[in-house]
């Protein structure tokens, strides 16, 4: 069986015992424990990247928890925010990519079972980064009474590439980071690990599932 085969596996097969970091030095500082004030960032699951041309279909499993983190973070007050892939053909990312969530198109549109809600935040981004360009760092201030979460619960797509990118400029920015580890993925699971070992090594994010992130709020 190739690597390749088995890497796609989620929960199963060699890919579950790569270590490439030494997480006991690794372990989140809770520094906003006497103030903690969350906000949920859904990242880029659009139609694109869950169905349409650079589609994961390692996504579509993790749907249903993405929704019910998405449900109990807006049952609790707490702000949902969705950080989009809104792309021109001037980008550069295009000439990594192609064209992929274009301005305007059905694919650069939340997928339906996720569909924002009046009160959430759509970001457009142009790049992997949430941060780089955008308008999130300003629209996050706006929460909490003008006073801004302190810490980001991450969700969607890639843990290895946009998640990590955006979890990289979140920690230059001095906010503490949990990662959804049920509701994030990548195109294989060798990715999808090795990109969860990276948060957790150099941003000191917590990982952990929907069903206990839940119950933070």
């Amino acid at each position: 069986m190739s690597g390749w085969f088995v890497a796609r596996i989620h929960g199963q097969g060699p890919a579950e015992q790569i270590n490439v970091y030494n997480l006991e030095t690794a372990v989140a500082p809770h520094v906003y424990n006497n103030d903690r004030r969350y906000a949920v960032l859904v990242v880029d699951m659009l139609h694109d990247f869950v169905y349409g041309k650079v589609k994961c279909d390692r996504a579509v499993p993790m749907i249903p928890r993405s929704g019910e983190l998405i449900d109990s973070a807006r049952g609790a007050g707490v702000p949902v925010l969705y950080s989009n892939d809104s792309h021109t053909r001037k980008d550069f990312e295009i000439e990594r990519w192609g064209e992929h969530a274009m301005r305007g198109t059905k694919g650069a549109r939340v997928i339906g079972e996720l569909r924002p809600r009046k009160k959430d935040v759509q970001i457009p981004k142009t790049t992997y980064s949430s941060f780089f360009n955008t308008r999130l760092e300003r629209e996050l201030k706006r929460t909490h009474d003008g006073k801004g979460p302190n810490t980001l619960i991450i969700s969607g797509l890639h843990t290895d590439c946009c998640v990590r990118h955006t979890t990289a400029d979140a920690f230059f920015r001095g906010y503490e980071t949990i990662i959804a580890e049920d509701a994030v993925n990548s195109f294989t699971e060798l990715q999808y690990r090795t990109g969860l070992q990276y948060l957790k090594f150099w941003y000191l994010a917590d990982t952990l599932p929907t069903k206990k992130i839940s119950k933070l709020f």
